[in-house]
């Protein structure tokens, strides 16, 4: 899967967001200054040129709407950075934000709970 641009994926964000969506409704959730209306558009087609992307059309405008899921596109850039700087190990990954407290106890606790649920649920 094509890697997307920070602009791209911060459209991609709130596409997934809002599910659907017109230029002027992507444009709403940008902080300000708001990108110009043409430039967004214009980021949309180039969405559509890499199949991320798709429309209805209603006369002259058009509905936005993702064509990759969210995690789809998640997981293509996940394994990537575990394979590249983690050694393919997700227990490096999860040592590494544990070692730089970007992850609280709870949080592990709740990882710990849904690896046992996972678990639970492939027997």
């Amino acid at each position: 899967m094509e890697k997307l641009t920070k602009s791209e994926e911060e459209i991609m964000l709130i596409l997934w967001q809002l599910e659907r969506a017109f230029v002027k409704d992507i444009i709403e959730q940008f902080a300000d200054p708001k990108p110009h209306y043409n430039t967004v558009s214009t980021m949309i087609k180039i969405l559509q040129d890499k199949g991320f992307v798709d429309y209805k059309a209603y006369g002259k405008t058009y509905q936005y709407f993702p064509i990759i899921k969210k995690e789809t596109y998640f997981k293509s850039g996940v394994k990537p950075l575990l394979n590249n700087y983690f050694d393919g190990s997700a227990k490096q990954l999860i040592s590494f934000f544990v070692k730089e407290k970007n992850i609280s106890v709870q949080e592990l606790e709740t990882l710990v709970s849904e690896l046992k649920n996972k678990s639970g649920n492939t027997q």
